[in-house]
């Protein structure tokens, strides 16, 4: 004997919307089912990764992800809040990390440079299989990073963010908008070639490593204590600056 069909009305939120098909954006949607399958089911199903989800409202009650759907319910989905007290309800993220770490996908290797130039633990190889991807994120709690809705449909992935911009610049500054970072920026202490930290050497050391003229032209000198990357102020720095600086990103 078949099923009988059920039926619900979605109603998705703020950059939710762009997941969905143009026709269904910004207004009620009915959705037609089989079962009693879960609101994350459903929710995946009309194309929303269940990582940009943060809360669940079924007829007026906050669920997760696993509250089961049986027809004739108003179910409400809204993006991860920034700045919004949701105290008391189900918020289906998981608390944010004390010490903020990424895992970057192929695409965002300019990206991963930004966030350790500010100081972030961002792990990143332009060779980086979903799987590692994943398999990193659960093992050292990091967050991954990517334009991938797929990725973010892996049902094992807790922590992921969609970005929407495609600008690294206005990638960067989405990521420090989303998590609250800004506060947490430590300028030149992370290694943007291998995310090694970076620290203080003194000239005398750095004086025989690089060439003639910037041992002679410059003070201060850092080095990265994981590949030995050799770091010192100068036209460069002056020109990431003001690329930064154009989204609001202080180096």
């Amino acid at each position: 004997m078949s099923q009988s069909r059920h039926h619900c009305e979605f109603r998705f939120y703020e950059e939710l919307n762009e997941f969905l098909a143009p026709a269904l954006r910004k207004r009620d949607v009915g959705h037609d089912f089989d079962g009693t399958p879960t609101v994350k089911d459903r929710i995946e199903s009309l194309g929303v990764p269940h990582t940009e989800v943060d809360l669940i409202l079924v007829d007026g009650d906050s669920v997760g992800f696993t509250h089961r759907l049986r027809g004739g319910e108003r179910v409400a989905v809204y993006p991860v809040f920034e700045r919004f007290d949701l105290d008391g309800l189900t918020r289906l993220r998981p608390l944010p990390l004390r010490e903020p770490r990424f895992a970057a996908d192929v695409h965002l290797g300019r990206l991963a440079s930004y966030l350790r130039l500010l100081g972030f633990d961002c792990l990143y190889r332009n060779d980086f299989a979903d799987d590692e991807l994943l398999a990193l994120s659960l093992s050292e709690h990091r967050t991954v990073l990517t334009r991938d809705i797929g990725l973010l449909k892996r049902a094992a992935l807790r922590r992921g963010a969609f970005l929407h911009e495609t600008d690294p610049r206005r990638q960067l500054r989405e990521v420090l908008d989303r998590f609250q970072l800004d506060s947490r920026i430590a300028p030149l202490t992370r290694c943007a070639r291998c995310n090694g930290p970076v620290s203080p050497v003194p000239r005398r050391i750095a004086a025989g490593l690089v060439p003639d003229s910037v041992a002679h032209d410059q003070r201060e000198f850092s080095r990265c204590g994981s590949c030995g990357q050799l770091y010192w102020p100068g036209s460069h720095l002056v020109r990431l600056r003001r690329r930064l600086a154009a989204v609001g990103v202080r180096l």
